[in-house]
């Protein structure tokens, strides 16, 4: 089924000047590389939705560093797919899967013995107009983009908490934090993981268990492939704007890992991230302009 054209309305927040706010994060150069350190090197990490896009760019990137990485993602585990490297670890994980999530934990105690970083990637993106989206759409989104993290995180933090240190990294979206229209059921669940690691950062750091949160715009990757067509326009608009990205699943890793570097539990790895986010916060005025013409230029154009 061929989508229907629709004119992609721009979001464009206006630009802040932050040289008397001390926001960090915010006046850093983006993509700046890092080197590791010592201490950054064979870490023990598992990479959810490791096999494709952001989760294979990262497990990629930890690689580089010298870490010892398991990857899951969906095919079979002894069907490894070819883009996993070589240095890498696989296994067969379905993220909704309560056993084998517990198989998962049992390879890597026989492993490792432990773990130091797991990184809850694994996702599916949505869009839709919210009478178009069905109970079934709304019923795997929140399965796989929300329970699948809650269920990685009940799964290993008793691990972390008991060897006393590690870090968790919940990959959300900028969708998490700025909500543009067509997007509710992504959005939503999105913006849980925000508040599921934001709450974890609390909790447990009493433990010596860091937390972070990864928020990127859209960037170029094959998570368009997974979008629902329950409403055609709606997923044609999200795919245009993945689609047009001047920025792909490396450079997004890249930032990534100079955010961990920092011990940074926000982490907006790209400059569309920092400029939304920060216009929703100190331009509420302007972001609402921009979002309510989102929504008209939407309806517009899908009343043709």
């Amino acid at each position: 089924m061929r989508l229907p054209k629709v004119p992609l309305p721009a979001l464009s927040l206006p630009a802040v000047s932050l040289s008397a706010l001390p926001l960090p994060g915010f006046d850093r150069l983006p993509f700046s590389s890092s080197s590791p350190s010592p201490a950054d090197t064979h870490r023990r990490v598992l990479v959810t939705g490791g096999a494709s896009g952001l989760g294979l760019a990262l497990a990629t990137a930890f690689l580089e560093r010298g870490d010892r990485v398991i990857v899951t993602d969906l095919a079979p585990t002894d069907a490894r797919p070819d883009t996993v490297p070589d240095d890498a670890r696989y296994l067969r994980l379905d993220v909704r899967s309560e056993d084998e999530w517990q198989a998962v934990r049992a390879e890597v105690e026989a492993i490792w013995g432990g773990l130091d970083v797991l990184v809850n990637n694994a996702g599916i993106a949505q869009g839709g107009r919210i009478e178009m989206l069905t109970e079934d759409d709304w019923r795997q989104i929140v399965d796989i983009n929300l329970l699948g993290v809650a269920r990685g995180c009940r799964t290993f933090v008793p691990m972390l908490k008991a060897q006393g240190s590690g870090r968790i990294v919940n990959t959300a979206s900028l969708a998490g934090l700025v909500h543009p229209p067509t997007m509710s059921s992504y959005t939503a669940v999105k913006a849980a993981v925000v508040a599921i690691s934001e709450s974890l950062r609390w909790e447990l750091e009493p433990f010596g268990v860091d937390v972070s949160v990864v928020c990127p715009s859209f960037f170029r990757t094959n998570l368009a492939s997974s979008l629902n067509s329950s409403d055609p326009a709606a997923s044609g608009f999200a795919s245009k704007l993945i689609d047009r990205s001047e920025r792909g699943a490396t450079e997004i890793a890249a930032e990534v890992m100079t955010g961990l570097d920092a011990g940074r539990f926000l982490i907006l790895p790209d400059p569309e991230a920092r400029r939304s986010y920060r216009g929703k916060r100190l331009l509420p005025a302007a972001y609402e302009k921009t979002m309510t013409e989102m929504g008209r230029k939407f309806a517009r154009a899908t009343r043709e």
